[in-house]
This record gives structure tokens, sequence and C-alpha cells, in this order.
């Protein structure tokens, strides 16, 4: 697949609103994607927020390999942060996240000898769960939610339960992913619009990584008798177990299609991590 570019104009916007509100926040929270820890991170950020306190929540810990999950974890502490694994559409760890605040608070009022409300940023890509978590911060529906990528589009200053100050941004890409395994995991996982991206395609590349990576899923969620080392053949073979056919006994790429990427986006295939800590050691 042709590296993707996207960049639309409000991404921009959102890069100089970093820029211009990161010394009003004590420290910034950073969501990303348990299942893409790596293509989930936007480069850009780091430039950005520079030294000041992060905390990283590896959202939808669900839906992504537990093991994995562990080694990620112990793996983005080395930079110093602090890494929490959550479902932030349950609210799952929620409690492990107020504690951090709560202790974050107190270090900050110490040192500065005075008892004031913190500050924080969410910042992150598209579609990893930014309003989610913040609806469960707050404790009601404040930000706006979807299952598509730019449902933010604004700055939001809101307040926590507890009277600290959240300042949530629009999800940030990059202009253009030279690794283009960066924006077919993107991709994968929903971070990029459909409407720009071919579904057979991208299921056919996703199907690639699975049969490699966790074939007894496959085996398990479409009942097939085997997953081979070829990929059109295991397309062949789950299409015809689900009964994708077209008049002239023809597979139905398309649906066959439609129906991986949201079977994987939704976990019905298992918990699945397509980037590994040992990737990047």
């Amino acid at each position: 697949m042709d590296n993707i570019n996207w960049y639309p104009g409000h991404m921009k916007k959102t890069k100089e609103l970093i820029n211009e509100n990161l010394k009003l926040v004590d420290f910034v929270i950073e969501v990303i994607d348990s299942r893409i820890p790596i293509s989930s991170r936007n480069p850009i950020i780091d430039s950005l927020i520079l030294n000041k306190e992060r905390i990283i929540i590896l959202n939808k810990s669900d839906l992504s390999d537990p093991k994995e999950n562990d080694r990620w974890k112990a793996e983005l502490k080395k930079s110093g942060s602090r890494v929490i694994t959550m479902n932030c559409m349950t609210g799952a760890n929620l409690s492990v996240l107020n504690r951090e605040l709560d202790t974050i608070q107190k270090e900050k009022n110490d040192l500065r000898n005075m008892n004031k409300p913190l500050k924080m940023m969410i910042v992150g890509i598209p579609n990893v769960g930014k309003s989610s978590l913040i609806n469960r911060m707050i404790g009601k529906k404040s930000a706006q939610t979807g299952d598509r990528p730019g449902v933010t589009k604004g700055k939001q200053w809101l307040t926590i339960k507890n009277g600290m100050k959240l300042l949530d941004t629009p999800g940030i890409l990059w202009p253009k992913f030279e690794d283009s395994n960066v924006g077919l995991n993107l991709a994968f996982c929903g971070s990029i619009k459909d409407e720009i991206l071919d579904t057979t395609e991208l299921s056919y590349e996703l199907l690639k990584i699975l049969e490699n990576e966790y074939p007894e899923l496959l085996i398990n969620r479409y009942k097939v008798d085997e997953i081979v080392e070829n990929t059109v053949s295991n397309m062949d073979a789950i299409a015809m177990k689900r009964g994708f056919i077209l008049p002239g006994k023809k597979i139905d790429y398309e649906r066959f299609g439609r129906t991986l990427l949201s079977e994987f986006r939704a976990g019905l295939i298992g918990n699945i991590t397509l980037e590994k800590v040992d990737s990047i050691v």
C-alpha cells in the first residue's frame, strides 16, 4: 500500500494550540492505543511537550495482548513517564489514574507551597479515546465522542469533579507516514478515515499479520480448518465459511474486508497487539 498522507488543516491548528497552551498546564496526559503503541504516538508531541511531566494512558488495553501490555508498561516507564493501562470507554483503571493525579497534585502544591488546582492537557492522535477518557474523568458527557477520527474540533477547558482543570485538544496526526507500516497500523485501528482507504487491500495486509502472529485466534473465530501460508487462500476460506459469496460463486472480498476490520477493531477475534516491544529493542 502506498504511503498514506493525512494532514487536514485543523491538525496544523492543533499543533499551534498545544504550543500556545503548554505553558499553562502542569503536566500532560498522552493517550495511545495499546494495540499499536509505536504507531499511535505522534513523534511531533515529544518535540512539543519536551520535559513536561507526562502520564501515558495505554488505552483499549482490553483489546490488546495482556502480556504485551505488561511489557509496554515497563518499556514506556523507562522514559520517566507514569504509565497506566485503561479502557476509557468503561472507565477500567480510572481509580488508578485518579490516585496518580492526587499524587501529582500534592507534589506540585508542596513545591509551590500553595493549594492550587492542577491544570493538565490531554493529547493524542485521532480515535485513541481522549474524549471517552475526559467524559470518565469529569463524570458526565461533555467531550464529544465517536468511532470516527476527527470528532473533537477545538480547544475545550473542562473542570474535573475534584476541581482540577483539563484542556482537551483535537487529535493530531503528522504530515506524512515515512514508514508505510505506521499508516497501515493506524488504518487497521480506525485512526484514519476509512473513506480514503481501500478496504479489501487493507484487510489483506491485516490478515497477513494475523496469520503469522495469531493463527489460532483466526482458526477459533472463523472456524477454518487451518491457516496456510497463502493469504488469499486464507481470505477465501474465511469468506466461504461466512458465506461471503457473490453470484457466479465469486468471493465477496469487500464484505470480507469490512468484516475482518470491524471484528478486529471490536476485539471479536481476540486480544491482539500488532506492535511488540521486541520490535524496538
